[in-house]
């Protein structure tokens, strides 16, 4: 390697286990570390901005100011409510229900917003019935991250792996990952309902004060709901034919969620641009410029080479060592740093002789977002519900998360192992 590829390499991974340790914020080290690659001659400023991709950037924006608009109608309060007066107050069967909305809400949402709008409402509820909140504070994080899986925006890595390789297309994520991640829920589901079945019990008149509530009191804007659902609605279906209508995702997502402004007027304008997480844009921003590094001076090249010579070139043998290594990987560090970094290589692979990669990129997805389940630091929706979990004293630990989720995610990636040797191997 040459002594800029050994400069590049160091300040990656300086700026990884900064990110790691979480001692300066994400966004701060991401940023340094991109700005330090352009002022040591790495990369320059205008290939910097080549790198940046865009897509996923317009993407994240225009759906967090869609959701951040929804989220003032109170629609996720409702849909919680009215789900546990279905099930008449039982706490097993709203253990379930509580898992699948997460799971659905984090299939459209991010799964950081998805999380912050459902654990409020799993407090209210556990409370309503004097359970303990943590089974189902460990069911919405493990959901969050399952839900995730399944679509092109579900998750970060998904969007930065949809956005790096244009013939994966919306319905691409739908078709090979949202069967097997649905499945994935339902086995999770079904064992932590086993594991929690004695702990979660209540009585018949705190049922009944439960099923006495109005859920539609929830709703605190008809109006603003209404317009939130024509734009939700019309984003959903632009990202089905998207490709045919040779948009990219971003500009569906900004699509839906300008034409919201437009619905619901200046007001709002404000509001919208107040809930974009720009923290985690510009650590995008920094993650994009800091891996340019790593492709311009080609230590991306000679990983892709080693990962190769590892496996014989087999695409089999390939696509099992990167669902593995993602998943393993992923448990312990932020999954969007190894993706951004994992992408370049993939696309190396290729360039090596691999012919069919796509095993490959839906092997990263699976690993990547699955893997973060295994740990309290795998995923930022894990730590968020761990917090909010504190602020109401209920302590989720690392060792005692990591009994029940460590395992499970191990039998998800055990599933995703036979899933893809079978749909794409035989």
């Amino acid at each position: 390697m040459s002594t800029q590829a050994f400069i590049a390499l160091g300040v990656f991974l300086v700026s990884y286990a900064f990110i790691v340790t979480e001692k300066v914020h994400r966004t701060i080290i991401a940023m340094s570390g991109g700005i330090l690659m352009v002022l040591l001659g790495i990369v320059s400023q205008e290939k910097a901005l080549h790198y940046i991709d865009f897509n996923t950037i317009g993407l994240l924006t225009g759906m967090m100011m869609i959701v951040g608009i929804t989220s003032e109608t109170g629609l996720f309060n409702y849909i919680a409510v009215w789900s546990a007066k279905k099930v008449k107050g039982d706490p097993i069967k709203i253990l379930v229900v509580l898992g699948i909305i997460t799971a659905l809400g984090s299939a459209f949402l991010d799964n950081v917003t998805t999380v912050l709008l459902m654990v409020p409402v799993t407090f209210s509820i556990t409370k309503q019935l004097q359970v303990n909140p943590i089974p189902y504070l460990l069911i919405e994080v493990i959901a969050s991250n399952i839900g995730g899986t399944s679509t092109l925006i579900g998750d970060p890595p998904n969007i930065m792996i949809g956005s790096a390789v244009k013939e994966l297309t919306f319905m691409s994520f739908i078709d090979n990952l949202t069967a097997i991640s649905f499945f994935i829920l339902i086995v999770n589901i079904a064992i932590l309902a086993f594991i929690y079945r004695k702990q979660l019990k209540t009585t018949e008149e705190l049922k009944a004060k439960l099923i006495d509530l109005d859920e539609k009191k929830e709703i605190t804007d008809k109006k603003l709901l209404i317009k939130s659902l024509v734009a939700i609605i019309f984003t959903v279906i632009g990202f089905f034919f998207h490709q045919l209508l040779h948009l990219e995702s971003a500009s569906v997502a900004l699509a839906g969620a300008f034409l919201l402004l437009l619905l619901t007027g200046e007001k709002y304008l404000d509001k919208a641009f107040s809930k974009v997480e720009w923290t985690t844009i510009f650590f995008f921003i920094g993650l994009f410029v800091l891996v340019s590094g790593l492709i311009e001076t080609g230590v991306i090249s000679l990983l892709a080479n080693y990962s190769i010579h590892l496996t014989g070139g087999n695409v089999k043998s390939t696509s099992i060592f990167i669902l593995w290594i993602s998943a393993l990987a992923s448990a312990f560090i932020d999954n969007i740093p190894f993706v951004a970094t994992m992408i370049p290589m993939i696309k190396d692979m290729g360039d090596l002789g691999i012919t069919n990669l796509e095993p490959l990129w839906w092997s990263l997805s699976l690993g990547a977002c699955l893997g973060g389940n295994g740990t309290l630091i795998g995923a930022s929706a894990n730590v968020i519900v761990a917090g909010l979990a504190a602020k109401e004293g209920y302590k989720i630990s690392f060792v005692k998360f990591f009994a029940i989720a460590f395992p499970l995610m191990i039998l998800s990636i055990i599933i995703c192992t036979i899933y893809i040797y079978l749909r794409y191997f035989i």
